[in-house]
């Protein structure tokens, strides 16, 4: 794969130009190469050579997740004796689907994540503490430690969890970065409190946070970002948004402005539920086509992620798109007593909430057919004036009020943290 990493600082014409020939070439790729878009092709009566431009997609049916699941190995461009890594999908929407990567494929994703921990401003000189895992067939992971070698940085791989063992290495290693989920910044800053450890005195400067929002579309603090700010202002937090399925990622540079894409791997589109695209003042659905993936490219997939986007140059001088925090998931969309609500509304609403030490909101079809919310509260206090205290916070801020019950905060965790997951579990959708 031909690599640019100035591209993304030419100008908005040259970096489509250059995106409308690697189209082209990815379309011939795929019309040779993979069973279903050959199939997908045939069936539709689309010859390939005429989507010459990104515009053109318009003319090609979206993929879907439904798609992944039913026909998998049919996404397969290569013989499996080239497939050199397996991973899977988290399956937050359903079945988990496989993804087989080849030699190219690992060396495209490292190239992604160096151009990503170069967008946060990260250098050769940098550490990383790695924790998040890096088994359980999760693809992340295995990015961020490539992506680290490519651009020199050490690694300290240390996985998820276990805040005794993230600050003996924080003291043993001196990192200056670190990969994790940034509610899990909150026990490292517990722990650290408890235990008499300084973490204002440590050595990390910088944490690149991924799957929970940190900012909310408008760029300003989420209740999450906040509160991790307020009690450790010595680290500047980074968002990054990735999926398996694009193979890519989007992350903020130091005017956390939203996430910057990467022109040389991807092609987004922002489509509305009729597949048509939306302005940058309407919220779309993340809808991508991977560019110089050898193992399983994707064309027109809609990923399901709920984003507003801007394309005006960024103060850091790129001229590329940028992609706000998700604003939810189309499948999780909630439609509670004529209200729509995401579930990332709800986590910003408890998570100021100071009683609240953790939390899990199900969703569920009650007798009438229709949408209820029940949030179970991992809390000291569980009396019923609390009760309604959260629940006048919820109306105040989204119009109606969940039920609420209350458990231990450690049988809440178990229930964030079951055995197979890989990401804390915060909302479970029992429709």
């Amino acid at each position: 794969m031909k690599r640019d990493m100035t591209l993304q600082y030419k100008s908005a014409d040259e970096i489509r130009a250059w995106q409308d020939a690697a189209l082209r070439k990815a379309i011939a790729y795929l019309a040779e190469k993979s069973p279903f878009y050959k199939r997908m092709f045939a069936e539709n009566g689309i010859d390939p050579k005429s989507i010459r431009c990104v515009d053109d997609l318009r003319n090609i049916p979206v993929t879907t997740k439904d798609d992944l699941q039913q026909h998998n190995d049919d996404f397969l461009c290569v013989d499996k004796r080239e497939i050199v890594d397996y991973v899977t999908t988290s399956g937050t929407m359903g079945n988990p689907v496989t993804f087989m990567l080849t030699e190219g494929d690992l060396d495209r994703l490292a190239y992604n994540e160096h151009l990503s921990f170069d967008t946060a401003g990260c250098t050769a000189d940098d550490v990383m503490q790695e924790m998040v895992t890096i088994d359980r067939r999760f693809m992340a992971g295995l990015a961020y430690f490539l992506g680290a070698r490519e651009l020199g940085m050490g690694v300290a791989r240390v996985g998820n969890g276990i805040p005794e063992l993230q600050w003996d290495t924080i003291n043993r290693i001196r990192p200056t970065l670190c990969m994790c989920v940034p509610s899990f910044l909150m026990k490292i800053i517990d722990f650290a409190e408890k235990n008499g450890i300084d973490h204002h005195a440590s050595s990390l400067r910088k944490c690149v946070c991924i799957g929970e929002a940190l900012r909310s579309p408008n760029g300003q603090f989420s209740t999450l970002g906040q509160k991790i700010s307020e009690r450790w202002p010595e680290i500047e937090l980074y968002g990054t948004y990735a999926s398996t399925e694009m193979q890519a990622s989007f992350t903020d540079c130091q005017y956390h402005n939203g996430g910057h894409l990467q022109p040389e791997l991807i092609i987004v589109e922002f489509l509305d539920e009729n597949n048509q695209p939306v302005g940058e003042n309407e919220a779309g659905e993340v809808t991508i086509t991977s560019l110089g993936v050898e193992g399983m490219p994707l064309l027109r997939f809609k990923t399901g992620d709920i984003c507003y986007h801007s394309t005006e140059q960024c103060k850091c001088g790129r001229n590329t798109m940028r992609l706000s925090s998700v604003i939810g998931r189309k499948g999780q969309m909630i439609k509670y007593k004529g209200t729509t609500l995401y579930p990332p509304a709800l986590f910003d609403i408890l998570d100021g909430i100071a009683d609240v030490k953790n939390y899990v909101v199900e969703v569920y079809t009650n007798e009438l057919g229709t949408d209820d919310i029940k949030v179970r509260i991992g809390s000291h206090r569980s009396d019923e004036a609390f009760g309604k205290e959260i629940k006048d916070i919820f109306r105040s801020k989204v119009r109606v009020a969940p039920q609420i019950s209350f458990d231990s905060p450690e049988y809440i965790n178990k229930l964030q943290f079951p055995e197979m997951s890989r990401k804390p579990i915060k909302f479970m959708d029992l429709r």
